[in-house]
């Protein structure tokens, strides 16, 4: 007679435990998740040498100072090997202008909205600075195939009082091969400018495209082009970036000027 009752009581425990488990897929989100792509882990560095690339002149200046209270040395003593230290740098065969900091720049956005440019210490690191251009991303990549070298110059106003370094200017008039193309406006990364530097991270040079489903479904494509610029700093009121040809590396493919007038 006991018997009965030990069979009915696993059958009522088996019914109650299937109940639970409709639960995660409606508390995970129902619709929502299903058509955007997996984000993957933000791995980026936060970009190490920000400080010491804005203050050059400034660490230049504090040395000098230094050594101009030591005594006075004979010339034999203190002299550098200078041509040695050209032709360690490389020399003219891999583009590099002597003196300048060598970044990473990529240019990229959907096909009918703006083109943004990220520049990056190196490839897996935060941009130090992205600007959005008024101009799609399909004229300027076609402009730059058909003229061979664009020239973008970027004016802002100088005011007396500000102190503001240069790269953090937030809106600038630009200006591509002297033409207005209006204004460009300096923006911090979003989660998706992130991710798709975290998608380019492996890549140094090149250019591509990027599928919708690992970016935006809604936008369609992404298309970007990334190359080695070199960050000449004029003063603290100029500086030039030049892209690097891959293919011929003495000469620029894109100029990019800095100045506040």
């Amino acid at each position: 007679m006991t018997q009965p009752r030990q069979s009915r009581t696993p059958t009522a425990a088996e019914s109650r435990s299937p109940s639970p488990s409709p639960s995660p897929p409606t508390s995970a989100g129902a619709g929502d998740p299903i058509h955007s792509p997996p984000r993957v882990p933000i791995t980026l560095l936060q970009p190490s040498q920000r400080k010491h690339q804005s203050r050059p002149a400034k660490l230049f200046r504090t040395v000098r100072s230094a050594f101009r209270s030591f005594p006075i040395l004979t010339p034999v003593t203190c002299r550098l090997p200078h041509v040695a230290l050209h032709r360690s740098g490389g020399g003219p065969r891999d583009g590099h202008i002597h003196g300048a900091i060598r970044t990473t720049g990529t240019l990229f956005g959907h096909f009918k909205a703006r083109i943004n440019l990220a520049i990056q210490d190196n490839p897996r690191s935060v941009p130090i600075l992205l600007l959005e251009l008024a101009v799609p991303t399909a004229k300027f990549l076609q402009d730059m195939r058909s003229t061979g070298h664009l020239r973008v110059a970027l004016e802002c106003e100088k005011k007396a009082a500000d102190k503001t370094p240069l790269l953090e200017e937030p809106m600038w008039t630009a200006f591509i091969n002297s033409k207005n193309i209006g204004y460009a406006a300096r923006r911090e990364p979003t989660d998706s400018d992130l991710h798709v530097m975290q998608l380019l991270h492996a890549i140094s040079m090149g250019a591509g495209v990027l599928p919708g489903d690992m970016t935006d479904p809604v936008d369609g494509e992404l298309t970007y082009m990334r190359a080695h610029f070199d960050r000449v700093v004029g003063s603290k009121d100029s500086e030039t970036f030049y892209m690097l040809n891959p293919d011929e590396k003495t000469s620029s493919e894109l100029s990019i000027f800095f100045v506040r007038i």
